[in-house]
């Protein structure tokens, strides 16, 4: 079975504010993204950037067989939100947007204002087939693409810029507390025995401090001398499968030509033992495609097919 985690970047359908300006540039989004799930043969896709659901409703209608897609409730002022496209059916166990306690709002602007929710909703779903047995979830944590007073993509000085690169470091980490306080209830007291795969565009890399929040105990990392020594903390630990990812292929985005993984999978204990590979694009394929994607005003790239992400994907077997 492919697991996978996907921001498919402003998928809206033609027409508005945000999505392609026309009927052409929105088919040729659609069949681009079409073309590397159908080469993915994913069994479960968390996506991210889904700001029309009936344009994922369109994109599933492009794949060949039956897809199920699945929706957080809960966008962001774009409209944006995080979802499920899957091969098989899945049931909701969470859509969830609030902060856990004892997390106070974190301040999000000059003006003082602060928010005790984060920006899109934390989805989790159960997976339940004759093999596998195990809940995903998926989230989109804040992005550290800047957005000043007024709409602005640039600051008006240095200060500006530091202020509002905290603000959104306040966001990304609290919000990623979230997350691992939903992963923690879905583990049940023992990721051994429970499978949880958390998917995400985590908008920040392996070592950052907001991805590392969500691994849980330290020491055994995949690499590290404890992965393979079990101990109590295998209990509460999930396991990022980037280290499995070949070397050539470990980014999901280029960012001002450097090479950059930000999209991300972890899995608990039960569910690590079952990996048996990792990449980014199609199996056997680099994302070598991407676009280098600069500072700047998002919607420059409305017209543009396919998405400034790759895919990232694990396989699992028992």
């Amino acid at each position: 079975m492919i697991i996978g985690t996907w921001n498919l970047e402003n998928l809206y359908r033609p027409g508005g504010p945000f999505g392609p300006k026309d009927k052409a540039a929105y088919e040729a989004k659609l069949a681009s993204l079409a073309a590397t799930i159908t080469a993915l043969r994913p069994s479960v896709l968390g996506v991210q950037e889904v700001g029309d659901p009936a344009a994922l409703d369109d994109l599933a209608g492009m794949l060949e067989g039956t897809w199920h897609v699945t929706l957080s409730q809960h966008a962001d002022d774009r409209g944006i939100r995080v979802g499920f496209l899957t091969s098989l059916p899945v049931f909701v166990v969470a859509d969830e947007v609030g902060l856990p306690d004892p997390v106070r709002p974190v301040q999000i602007d000059d003006s003082g204002r602060t928010t005790a929710q984060a920006g899109r909703g934390i989805l989790a779903v159960t997976v339940s087939t004759r093999a596998f047995f195990f809940d995903a979830v998926v989230c989109h944590l804040k992005s550290k693409l800047l957005t000043y007073p007024g709409g602005r993509f640039f600051p008006r000085d240095e200060g500006e810029r530091a202020r509002y690169g905290a603000y959104a470091l306040y966001r990304r980490a609290a919000e990623a507390t979230a997350v691992r306080a939903l992963a923690d209830r879905r583990l049940q007291g023992d990721g051994r025995e429970h499978g949880v795969a958390v998917l995400g565009d985590l908008n920040d890399e392996v070592g950052a401090a907001t991805t590392q929040m969500l691994l849980g105990p330290p020491g055994s990392e995949i690499g590290t001398p404890g992965f393979d020594r079990p101990d109590k903390g295998d209990a509460t630990r999930l396991w990022n499968v980037a280290p499995l990812i070949p070397a050539d292929q470990r980014f999901s985005r280029i960012h001002a030509g450097r090479r950059e993984l930000i999209d991300h999978i972890l899995v608990s204990r039960g569910l690590m033992d079952q990996v048996r590979g990792a990449g980014t694009g199609a199996p056997g394929a680099a994302a070598t495609a991407l676009p280098s994607v600069e500072e700047g005003d998002p919607a420059e790239r409305r017209n543009v097919p396919g998405s400034d992400h790759a895919p990232v994907w694990m396989r699992i077997q028992p």
